[in-house]
């Protein structure tokens, strides 16, 4: 495979994870990580290589980190209970099953909505819940895209030193 080849489908690898961020059906930043790997695999490693895979490993530990610890802090800042989190998860692996792609969302949204109805039997209180973790959620996926994004932009780097 010629170092422009490897390019040309790494790329491809690297955007499929981007769209991964966004629709959970694909895989997302592990992908992206791996892509930056085998390219250095594939083109051979230089010092701009070696410092991209370090860079991209950072920022795949921050996306990594984004998507627990932000519907976390959400779901703990709205009051809701650990069992509730515990039922926003269960959900959303129902919900991918159920419904293909949306139905991560969907279900970890009815999953936390239901616990904590069932645990305040106030909607008001259900209601601010499920909100704030539906917004845990949303920023989860935007720091991941964006992070994503970076990995993108810094494996591009090495690409154009690789190619020209």
């Amino acid at each position: 495979m010629t170092d422009g080849e490897a390019t040309i489908l790494v790329l491809v690898v690297l955007l499929v994870g981007l769209a991964g961020t966004l629709l959970p059906i694909l895989p997302g930043i592990l992908l992206m990580w791996a892509a930056t790997i085998g390219y250095g695999f594939a083109v051979g490693w230089s010092g701009t290589g070696i410092a991209v895979v370090v860079v991209s490993t950072l920022l795949s530990a921050a996306a990594i980190a984004a998507g627990v610890v932000l519907p976390k802090k959400a779901a703990e800042d709205s009051g809701a209970s650990t069992r509730s989190q515990i039922a926003a998860a269960i959900g959303a692996v129902i919900g991918f099953f159920v419904i293909p792609v949306v139905g991560i969302v969907i279900g970890a949204i009815a999953g936390i909505a239901i616990s904590e109805y069932l645990i305040t039997k106030d909607w008001e209180l259900t209601k601010q819940s499920t909100i704030g973790i539906a917004k845990g959620f949303g920023l989860s996926t935007l720091a991941q895209f964006m992070l994503g994004f970076g990995i993108l932009v810094v494996w591009s780097g090495w690409a154009a030193v690789v190619n020209f």
